[in-house]
């Protein structure tokens, strides 16, 4: 299905309000056609009125301007009004639809699509392209018809006054209609480029404004205009290859459209010089060459932006056919009753089909209420595992049963809902603290908020903000430090309170004595719950039923912390080292 086609299932629910705004239009765009007639009836039939008295051409003359004074003061504004609210109002809601729509698809876009794709190209077609398609509906499906009922109408006035002036005043149309086709072919192609190009700058923009701390504690900012220099030179470019072809298109078309006057007027005038056509008709023809042809260079104008339009349709709907990663079953059922025993059978893993797999035929049971923690290396697996719990992931082989289900039968958002997620870098939303712990429990009440927080060790910091509770964290948290930041991600866990919970590197960003206040907090959440901790530091997981090494994608060790310590073994090594660089870390202090 083209993307002409698609979009118009969005304009099909308001097709009435588009009809309507259309018969208002015509109404409206009928109404100064009067006016060439108006202008031969005044100069034939009252002012070249050799029959008339001075007395009876000045009433006639009053009579008529009185009644276009009703029609043009008192009639044609409001009819403006509502065709321009109502051609506003059905576009913003299409508008509306489409980007609801969008949102709702991102939302179920896995994060494999998020690593590979820029935030701000993502924004760009959610908020530019949608915008400029807005064109195609004033435009293509109101305008468009508007100023070609005002041409039909202008050429039936045109014919009823003289048949062959009017067939001399319409001799260039198929030159018009060539001229379009050919120029305007080529228009959706380099529009599109335009586009994308527009799309690497913001998505450039978007990346920078984000990380401009880096930019200046590196002082790099001459080294980062010459990269910007070169994302703008390339859309420049874009820029300026669409406006060439643009202007030539207009200046061959606006050529036309400037002769066609010349030439009737041009046989106009020798009509009336051979007394086959009355001074008034050639002055009403005049006025009506300039109605007949004005749509004309509209029309123009529409193709150049209803052009850019469809190159903004195919990058929307290009978009919109981005494969979900994560989908639920035909026959996927509700996650309801959890118990949480979660059985890893024979998982491998790998972020893309080409590359090696990141996990290596894991094989684990874990018991409801059981807390697992998971350490090794960086890079080798332990976050990647847990992120296929709630299947931010699918395993590439092998199976994760929750309570003996595969969890791909399960429906995935009923699945998440049962799980609770603490990241090593929490992102929070620039609302308020409440805004952001609410995000656990939308419906909650206050008092659980402030429960959930006490829980967490936030409150008392909350309390000391300058708005308490209420108070903007800014974007992405930027305001709090980074344990208030995980304090209150954790808060939005305990409000949350899932069956499962899984902890990615949760304590990593506190200090010591945050570390401290909190770590508390978390054993007592993980109380009958199944759950998962990512780890770095050791010394925060030695009380976990079961530790897991995890290397190269692959179990190494399995036991408590006292078998392990017993063992002697890899994780062994890996505590001595801590401990010895703890001890140093406090030496030095």
């Amino acid at each position: 299905m083209s993307s002409i086609r698609r979009y118009l299932q969005f304009v099909k629910p308001y097709r009435l309000q588009i009809i309507w705004t259309i018969i208002i239009g015509i109404i409206k765009f009928s109404i100064p056609l009067i006016i060439p007639m108006l202008i031969k009836y005044v100069v034939d039939d009252i002012v070249g009125n050799h029959g008339l008295s001075h007395d009876e051409k000045v009433n006639k003359l009053m009579l008529i301007m009185g009644v276009m004074v009703v029609v043009f003061v008192f009639l044609r504004p409001p009819i403006e009004y509502y065709r321009q609210y109502y051609a506003q109002w059905t576009s913003s809601k299409i508008l509306y639809d489409i980007r609801d729509q969008m949102y709702t698809h991102i939302q179920k876009l896995s994060f494999r699509y998020f690593s590979n794709n820029r935030a701000g190209e993502i924004i760009s077609r959610m908020i530019n392209d949608v915008e400029q398609t807005k064109t195609f509906v004033i435009s293509g499906l109101m305008n468009l018809w508007l100023d070609i009922a005002t041409i039909v109408i202008a050429i039936i006035f045109m014919f009823y006054m003289n048949v062959k002036l009017t067939v001399v005043s319409i001799l260039l149309f198929p030159f018009y209609a060539f001229s379009v086709r050919y120029f305007f072919g080529n228009l959706r192609k380099l529009t599109r480029n335009r586009s994308q190009a527009l799309a690497e700058v913001q998505s450039y923009l978007h990346e920078r404004v984000q990380g401009m701390s880096v930019i200046k504690s590196f002082a790099i900012e001459k080294y980062e205009q010459t990269q910007f220099d070169k994302q703008n030179k390339n859309f420049l470019e874009k820029a300026l290859q669409h406006t060439s072809w643009n202007a030539k298109s207009f200046a061959a078309v606006n050529t036309i459209t400037d002769i066609a006057p010349l030439i009737v007027i041009g046989y106009s005038a020798y009509l009336v010089i051979d007394h086959q056509l009355s001074l008034g008709t050639m002055v009403a023809f005049f006025a009506y060459i300039d109605k007949l042809y004005n749509p004309l260079r509209r029309l123009v104008n529409s193709s150049t932006t209803i052009t850019q339009s469809f190159a903004s349709m195919d990058r929307v709907f290009e978009f919109l056919d981005e494969k979900y990663d994560i989908v639920d079953k035909p026959s996927a059922r509700d996650c309801s009753e959890v118990k949480g025993d979660i059985s890893f059978d024979h998982v491998s893993f790998s972020y893309d089909p080409a590359v090696e797999m990141v996990l290596k035929d894991i094989h684990l049971d874990v018991k409801k209420g059981e807390t697992i923690a998971l350490v090794g290396m960086s890079g080798g697996g332990k976050s990647t595992l847990v992120s296929l719990i709630p299947r931010f992931y699918d395993v590439t082989k092998g199976k994760i049963t929750l309570d003996g289900v595969d969890i791909r039968e399960f429906k995935v958002q009923t699945l998440r809902d049962k799980i609770g997620v603490v990241f090593q870098d929490n992102i929070l939303f620039s609302e308020s603290v409440k805004d952001n712990i609410l995000l656990g429990k939308p419906n909650a009440a206050e008092e659980e908020v402030y429960l959930a927080a006490k829980a967490a060790n936030a409150h008392e910091f909350i309390l000391n903000l300058s708005d308490g509770y209420n108070t903007k964290v800014g974007e992405r948290g930027v305001k709090l430090s980074g344990g208030q930041k995980q304090r209150v991600a954790i808060a939005r866990v305990f409000l949350k309170n899932p069956p499962i919970l899984i902890l990615d590197e949760a304590t990593s960003a506190l200090d010591l004595e945050s570390e401290h206040l909190i770590q508390e907090s978390l054993e007592e959440l993980a109380k009958d719950r199944t759950t998962f901790i990512v780890a770095h530091r050791l010394s925060t997981i030695t009380h976990a039923n079961r530790i897991i090494l995890i290397e190269h994608g692959q179990i190494v060790e399995i036991g408590t912390h006292e078998e392990l310590m017993a063992k002697q073994g890899n994780y062994y090594k890996l505590f001595q080292v801590q401990q010895l660089e703890s001890k140093n870390e406090q030496v030095s202090i």
